[in-house]
């Protein structure tokens, strides 16, 4: 064969080349106008607990010219309950998921089935009980460094000094990763001073658990390691319930503000849920807009808050994103 057939073959080859890239090129760009819905899969969405995720949803959905869907949920899901939901939101055009999980064994695994068909983002806490082995990218808060920081406002307020002291802990009944890792950072930096935990309380919030904290043992401290078990250590200390107990506590809504404004509450550690929100759906926004893209895990920060320091400039900012 000459030499002008063997440039004949060769740019053959070359142009067909270019032919397969730009229709893929265009099949990948198609697919990314395509993708516009993104649906949110959280338990009681609708609590205010959730305002400041919400809002960090929100303006990122702006940002990224992106349809927002939050499912409405109930207050308690189980993993049936909440995969049921994940998939009636696919069947409505959701083109990807984001999902706070609840507590099961088996969920890491029917949420992977999910993932076949959708792209899928956990936020506040893994699927799994082992997370370094997880394959799903999270965004959550420190939820270890909320712990210990609680720890270390008690031990300050005490001078390094909380031998002899007792508390009690109040918790939702969520063995999710989340929670788990709070108590252990709390447990962690208590370990040593001296005080000791005489309860722990779990969903005392709920109907059934009306007046369970009245009814524990009298300790000097409560503390409260979620936003809804916060608020109701923060109503027993209001209706003098608690045998003069202070309360200190993670909480992320305008009732634990109000509740640190009032002094009800003497320290209230805030996840940065706005960023939750809005970093969250920015991953997955992406992992959209570019095919071969994988989202990544990010942990968010906190701020330890003050009654004094409640109204500060620099924590306007989180009280707006929480009353959203």
């Amino acid at each position: 064969m000459g030499n002008s057939g063997k440039w004949f073959h060769t740019i053959e080859a070359v142009l067909a080349v270019l032919v397969i890239m730009m229709a893929l090129a265009m099949l990948l760009e198609k697919n990314r106008e395509e993708f516009r819905k993104i649906s949110v899969v959280i338990q009681d969405a609708d609590d205010t607990q959730w305002a400041a995720f919400r809002y960090g949803l929100k303006m990122a959905a702006q940002d990224y010219k992106i349809e927002l869907v939050i499912a409405s949920t109930a207050n308690v899901l189980t993993v049936d309950e909440q995969i049921e939901t994940i998939h009636r939101e696919i069947e409505h055009g959701a083109d990807a998921v984001i999902v706070r999980p609840v507590a099961g064994a088996d969920l890491e695994e029917k949420l992977k089935r999910v993932a076949k068909k959708v792209p899928v983002m956990l936020v506040e806490s893994s699927a799994s009980q082992e997370p370094e082995e997880s394959l799903f990218a999270l965004v959550e808060p420190e939820h270890m460094a909320m712990g210990r920081a609680l720890a270390e406002e008690l031990q300050q307020d005490y001078n390094n000094n909380l031998a002899g002291k007792k508390y009690g802990i109040i918790m939702k009944a969520d063995e999710s990763q989340g929670m788990m890792e709070r108590k252990q950072g709390l447990e962690e930096g208590l370990k040593d001073t001296g005080i000791s935990c005489s309860w722990v309380a779990v969903d005392a919030f709920s109907d059934t658990g009306e007046h369970i904290l009245e009814s524990q043992p009298e300790v000097d401290i409560v503390l409260a390691l979620d936003n809804s078990s916060l608020i109701k250590a923060a109503e027993e200390a209001a209706a003098n319930n608690l045998h003069g107990a202070l309360v200190y506590g993670i909480g992320n809504s305008t009732e634990a503000a109000y509740y640190l404004d009032t002094g009800c509450v003497e320290c209230l550690i805030v996840p940065d849920e706005f960023s939750v929100g809005y970093q969250s759906l920015s991953e997955t926004a992406e992992s959209l807009r570019h095919y071969f893209r994988k989202m990544k895990s990010k942990v968010v920060p906190y701020t330890v808050i003050r009654r004094e320091e409640l109204f500060q400039k620099e924590n306007q900012e989180i009280l707006f994103t929480m009353s959203q």
